[in-house]
């Protein structure tokens, strides 16, 4: 892994930072923009021919069938639905415990306060293909069903058989959902977005993709929501002198097999902990079964930044928000205060970022590229919208009308004011 020393490297290190995030891809945008209007005008038809095109195979429909379920569950174990409804379990308890409620408050007769009510319906990306990802299933779908949302219907690129995989079935049927449809890419989230004479649009759609599918979530955002442009995965771990070299490279490594453009960067204090992390990365990425794509991570993406305490690294993460954030120190809960800028923290030696990617229970959709600096984890909030309730009566409205007036006619807003005056004025109305 390249090492850089903060703060002598700090011009370089600067430059990585900007560096980050998701950027707009050239020529990829006009072909993705292409697919949507294609799919927007000529709806299934399209989607069917960039499914022939894009994924090699043509569907003589996109929904999946009941038997294409029960063929999934055959092909599943049992030790894998267990794992999973463990996973299903947890996700679920915590998020029901972010869940808002209506209120409402009161100042003499008049009323205001906030109601609450879930998204109608949602659209679930599930990167599918040669690879499962039911772990993404449960994150995306779990949370929408927990906030009350009535209908998610999940979409997922087929194999060169015209199958979705049987572990992301299986997911989606024990998470709740029955509606599942055999597309992907940019074709998917434009049939989301605009429906199709087989899919019914959606709301918002949510859930991690490639690059076509991050520029199409762009594209269509305004017609429905999504719940954010994700870029390369990334875990960052500040470790002083009593972090295992062993366990850091593992997790640094848990990261680089995502993708070639994955960053595991790791900031301590102790020079003598990062030559054994080094030296153990190179032990482990022998044994990996995507030794090829973690190796390419590593070399291209991974950093080891030297400081000169873990205060000056606390604040090179709070710069560099990362996505996930292991936090090995000898006292990490001292240091816990002093980290404002994280998707999701890992405290202490047995918390890999691995337990959040499938069994601990928060959700492992996180902001990705410095955007945890303002953009949160996927949670209930992201499936619900609140209204404003706002109730005055006759006396109310009276006692500060004159200040309404005041300020719409400062902003030239006569009729503003006027709307507030003719309540006031004689007529049979008033009383």
């Amino acid at each position: 892994m390249r090492k850089l020393s903060y703060p002598r490297d700090r011009g370089e290190i600067n430059n990585l930072l900007a560096g980050r995030g998701f950027a707009v891809a050239d020529e990829r945008t006009e072909l993705v923009n292409d697919i949507i209007n294609d799919v927007l005008n000529n709806g299934e038809q399209a989607v069917l021919k960039y499914t022939a095109r894009f994924d090699g195979i043509e569907l003589d429909g996109l929904l999946v069938s009941d038997e294409e379920f029960k063929d999934a569950y055959n092909k599943v174990g049992d030790d894998f639905i267990s794992s999973l409804k463990k996973s299903i379990v947890n996700v679920r308890e915590f998020h029901r415990k972010q869940l808002r409620q209506n209120w409402f408050t009161y100042k003499n007769s008049a009323m205001t306060g906030q109601i609450i009510k879930p998204l109608a319906r949602v659209g679930a990306y599930v990167p599918g293909g040669r690879a499962a990802y039911p772990s993404s299933v449960v994150m995306t779908v779990i949370p929408a069903l927990a906030a009350g949302v009535k209908e998610v219907v999940v979409v997922s690129p087929p194999d060169k058989e015209g199958r979705i995989n049987p572990y992301t079935l299986v997911a989606a049927r024990e998470a709740g959902v029955d509606e599942v449809y055999k597309i992907g890419g940019a074709q998917a989230i434009a049939a989301l977005a605009y429906g199709t004479e087989t899919i019914k649009g959606v709301d918002k759609i949510v859930g991690p993709g490639n690059i076509y599918v991050t520029l199409a979530k762009k594209a269509v955002f305004g017609v429905v929501d999504i719940d954010m442009l994700a870029g390369p995965s990334e875990v960052l771990i500040l470790a002083d002198s009593s972090g295992h070299p062993d366990y850091i490279a593992a997790d640094l490594l848990s990261q680089a097999e995502h993708d070639p453009l994955a960053i595991s960067v790791l900031i301590t204090d102790s020079e003598l902990l990062a030559e054994k992390v080094d030296k153990e990365l190179a032990l482990q990425l022998k044994g990996l079964n995507r030794k090829e794509i973690a190796t390419t991570s590593i070399n291209e993406n991974g950093l080891i930044i030297l400081v000169d305490d873990i205060k000056a690294g606390s604040e090179l993460v709070n710069r560099f928000a990362p996505e996930h954030f292991e936090l090995l120190v000898k006292e990490p809960f001292a240091i816990l205060p002093e980290i404002d800028n994280a998707g999701a923290i890992f405290i202490g030696e047995y918390s890999s970022e691995p337990l959040g990617d499938y069994l601990a229970g928060p959700n492992h959709v996180l902001p990705t590229g410095g955007t945890a600096r303002f953009a949160s984890p996927l949670n209930t909030d992201d499936f619900i919208k609140k209204s404003s309730i706002i109730y005055y009566q006759k006396k109310d409205l009276a006692s500060i009308s004159d200040d309404i007036i005041q300020l719409a006619e400062l902003e030239g807003l006569d009729g503003h004011a006027n709307a507030v005056k003719i309540r006031f004025e004689g007529n049979e109305f008033n009383d």
